[in-house]
């Protein structure tokens, strides 16, 4: 009893908040934790308070968090926003996949989308380096007469998602040895360069993808949806604060696909902390 009561305190304090605070999530990656960091110190220049809940977990412990009010931002991608959360068939088409997510979160949950970042953080289908140099492989379709023979492993998200293994498998008739392996999202690249699985779904901006020597299979029949990375922020924070809208408008087109990558590299190889990342990135804008 007396921990039943210890487990309510908690859950009521942690639905206790300011509202003079901003509370700034990211999901359980380096990338979206750099991202988040990044935000945060954007909106710490306003002279707003910030609370951190970085590395809060995946996309659907995020996207509930916002549409309950504990979190304030974060930075999403608009297509696991169309295929995750609105489950939408799968389209390439950038504009419309913009549209459908900026109508329907703003109608559904009072959810606004600010400025896209600049770059698009599609699945990498990852093996190892030598793998494909040594089988001549450069993308899925390569892969297919070969993949009978190889172990898979992929973060719980991608197993479940529209957008994920069902889909990919079938999109181009793969087929692996028995049922892919359920891992966490931080082992997966060193599982592959190991040897433990052979083939993997990473982010394309991910800086361990060149240091374990692995490579990105080409998604040459088009499967992947573009995954741009965008600010998503309260509709009723942007009425409270609406300079938050315009400093995250700053970041419009800031970020490329090697920029990112470099900044992921940094966490993750040469071990800096996220935090000093996005201040150098910030300090380096024009």
């Amino acid at each position: 009893m007396k921990r039943f009561f210890s487990i309510l305190l908690l859950t009521v304090a942690a639905c206790v908040r300011s509202d003079e605070v901003i509370v700034v999530g990211s999901k359980n990656f380096t990338e979206s934790i750099i991202l988040g960091e990044i935000v945060a110190q954007k909106i710490e220049g306003l002279g707003i308070e910030v609370e951190r809940k970085l590395n809060l977990g995946g996309t659907f412990i995020n996207h509930e968090a916002m549409v309950s009010g504990q979190l304030d931002v974060y930075v999403e991608y608009t297509g696991t926003a169309y295929s995750a959360v609105l489950q939408l068939p799968v389209i390439s088409d950038a504009a419309a996949i913009t549209a459908a997510v900026d109508s329907a979160y703003a109608e559904n949950w009072d959810l606004i989308w600010t400025p896209q970042l600049g770059f698009n953080n599609t699945f990498a289908m990852l093996i190892r380096g030598e793998q494909a140099r040594s089988l001549g492989l450069s993308s899925l379709s390569d892969a297919v007469e070969y993949a009978r023979d190889w172990k898979a492993g992929f973060g719980h998200e991608f197993l479940n998602r529209a957008d994920g293994f069902e889909g990919l498998t079938a999109h181009y008739g793969l087929e692996f040895v028995g049922n892919p392996v359920s891992m966490d999202l931080g082992l997966i690249y060193r599982a592959v360069s190991e040897g433990q699985i052979d083939i993997t779904a990473g982010n394309s901006t991910d800086g361990q993808i060149q240091a374990l020597d692995l490579f990105h299979l080409k998604d040459d029949r088009s499967y992947f949806p573009p995954y741009h990375a965008a600010p998503l922020v309260r509709a009723e924070v942007l009425e409270r604060f609406p300079q938050i809208g315009v400093t995250l408008a700053d970041l419009e087109g800031t970020i490329t696909e090697a920029s990112m990558a470099q900044m992921n590299f940094q966490v993750d190889v040469e071990r800096k902390n996220p935090r000093e990342v996005a201040r150098e990135f910030l300090a380096a804008l024009p």
